[in-house]
């Protein structure tokens, strides 16, 4: 895996909740059961979600919005955290609460934590019925259908399951789509578990891919996220990478290209032309680099070193000079000095990324590091280190989002806003091209094509006004 994926809102419903919604609907109707699902972690996690959702859909199931109105509740969980994982039993234990006012409820975990955790998961939780890894969900209509004392598992790894043919079912207010194009991942970073439980690369035919990528433009999309552990080591022997990019945007309708997230030591030429030369694929990258200390990239079998992630970053930032640069950061990893620390801060200040996701290192069990490397840099040193690099790259952001004051961005628009204006009204917001947040006090629909003017900024927000006959 090329880095923990950028965390979505950590619990996302089937109705693309926020928060597990409160919500109080009928039973199905006799012989329909109604389903809901909770989605823990990142974007590969809401994509299989909204794959489950279609795939009972079309068993015959109901889906609903919240927990208290469904006779299955399913958890599509991650692994790449333990405390996830922790999060995700607490949830199961919370729900079986609801067995007191729907006797016949059904409560499965799903996903990697479910593979991860396999053999230990009956015991820590006993209540839950149902445990199928990410290989599995094609079986849930007939694993549902089955009844047993004990909880029914099926957590087989597949080296061919792309679940060809199902079209996901995206949330209906979502601007952005999903588009899974390889599962699994073959890197073995030592600190990582994606590997075991999501099992081999396999990368879908990309006449599969299109398909899937002309049907939500014809449902209105404009905007796709191409996903994969490693995306960008896509082949599926005939296409590579750089290919499927050129394909996609030229689908008609689709405006916006993106996708995440990609392995540093497989980014070829091809890929870096498609992404300066295709307008559709927008000018941002989440490129993982994980350290900034060689000794810890080998320690990690990351496959690059520092200088080779510079020379590429160098690369991609001459072929595309508007790119929006993001990445991953682990401190605390296994034997990580003070010098390895302070390589890490010094790379960070010189590539000034426009942003970072930032974790302290957790072992995890079934990985390479856990095996074979002491996790022996003590806690109170990870907590330093992470904070001291997250206001080195809050002080970056701050910086680099402060030169955009005056310039026009292009955002597509999601939707209201959380946010209030300095006057206390209503605002609305989207991202722009380069993925960054842009909040506006004028009301804009969603799925719209505006142009704004930025006034101001934060670490992690644009602040304009939109500019009149720039809609699209």
């Amino acid at each position: 895996m090329s880095g923990p994926l950028p965390d979505v809102p950590l619990v996302q419903g089937s109705a693309a909740t926020l928060e597990p919604p409160q919500v109080q609907a009928a039973p199905a109707p006799e012989g329909r059961r109604s389903v809901y699902v909770e989605t823990y972690g990142c974007q590969m996690n809401v994509a299989d979600s909204e794959l489950v959702a279609t795939i009972l859909s079309g068993a015959g199931y109901r889906l609903v919005d919240g927990p208290e109105a469904a006779d299955v509740i399913l958890i599509n969980t991650c692994a790449v955290r333990e405390n996830a994982e922790e999060r995700v039993i607490g949830r199961a234990g919370q729900l079986n609460g609801l067995r007191s006012r729907r006797p016949g409820l059904t409560l499965g975990i799903l996903g990697c934590m479910a593979q991860h955790l396999a053999e230990s998961l009956p015991a820590r939780a006993p209540w839950v019925d149902l445990i199928a890894g990410p290989d599995a969900y094609a079986r849930l209509p007939d694993l549902l259908a089955q009844s047993a004392d004990e909880a029914l598992l099926d957590t087989r790894l597949s080296r061919t399951e792309n679940y060809i043919g199902i079209d996901p079912t995206p949330d209906p207010g979502a601007t952005n789509a999903w588009v899974t194009i390889i599962r699994g991942c073959d890197k073995f970073c030592t600190f990582c578990v994606v590997p075991y439980v999501r099992g081999r690369e396999r990368s879908l035919e990309a006449a599969e891919v299109l398909r899937r990528v002309r049907h939500l433009a014809q449902e209105g999309f404009r905007e796709v996220t191409l996903l994969g552990q490693t995306v960008n080591s896509y082949d599926d022997g005939t296409t590579r990478f750089g290919g499927l990019l050129r394909q996609v945007a030229a689908v008609d309708g689709i405006e916006r290209v993106r996708f995440t997230s990609p392995y540093p030591a497989d980014f070829d030429d091809d890929a870096i032309e498609a992404m300066a030369r295709t307008p559709e694929v927008c000018p941002s990258l989440h490129l993982p680099v994980q350290s900034g200390s060689d000794a810890q990239l080998e320690a990690m079998n990351r496959g690059y070193t520092v200088g080779q992630y510079r020379e590429l970053v160098w690369r991609l930032r001459e072929a595309i000079p508007e790119l929006a640069l993001t990445t991953d950061i682990i401190v605390g990893f296994c034997g990580e000095t003070d010098e390895d620390y302070a390589r890490t801060r010094e790379l960070m200040e010189e590539i000034r990324f426009d942003s970072a996701f930032m974790f302290r290192y957790s072992e995890r069990s079934g990985t390479r590091a856990a095996r074979r490397q002491p996790d022996d840099v003590p806690d109170e040193v990870k907590a330093e280190r992470l904070q001291g690099i997250i206001e080195l790259q809050e002080g970056i952001s701050r910086q680099i989002n402060q030169t955009m004051v005056g310039r026009e961005v292009v955002v597509l628009v999601e939707g209201r806003s959380r946010r209030k204006g300095k006057d206390g009204r209503p605002t609305w917001f989207g991202r722009s091209a380069q993925g960054k947040v842009t909040v506006f006090p004028q009301e804009a629909p969603a799925n719209r094509i505006v142009r704004a003017r930025v006034e101001s900024t934060t670490s992690h927000t644009l602040y304009g006004r939109l500019l009149a006959g720039e809609a699209r």
